[in-house]
């Protein structure tokens, strides 16, 4: 089960957190604040590495979203969906590959045979 806290909200920094577990890969969803009490979002992919010493490090990639950019984020990530799922199966009987299972962000199983690490 994901943790969830909601902090003082005069406090300022982090004020809410869900982690989100999906294949080999932890998205990380935090609500912040500025010193101004004005809420942003950071979403970060946290993934599991070894390194060349064979011990293990997290590699992790942050996003910032502003409120102001809320709405506009919002509708190219649904277009963006919406298009994966409509084009999706198109794509996946045109090759004779096994689709691997990721979790989307809203928690449904979305199939893709895209290799991130193979992408530039």
């Amino acid at each position: 089960m994901a943790e969830h806290y909601d902090n003082n909200r005069d406090s300022g920094g982090e004020l809410f957190s869900k982690p989100v577990k999906a294949g080999k890969r932890t998205y990380f969803f935090d609500v912040k604040s500025t010193r101004g009490n004005d809420y942003y979002l950071t979403i970060t992919e946290s993934k599991k590495r070894i390194g060349d010493d064979g011990k293990f490090f997290y590699e992790k990639h942050k996003l910032f979203l502003y409120k102001e950019d809320f709405d506009k984020f919002s509708e190219g990530l649904q277009e963006a969906i919406a298009y994966i799922k409509a084009h999706a199966s198109e794509s996946n009987t045109a090759t004779n590959h096994q689709p691997k299972s990721e979790v989307s962000m809203n928690g449904t199983a979305v199939h893709s045979n895209v290799n991130f690490e193979d992408l530039g």
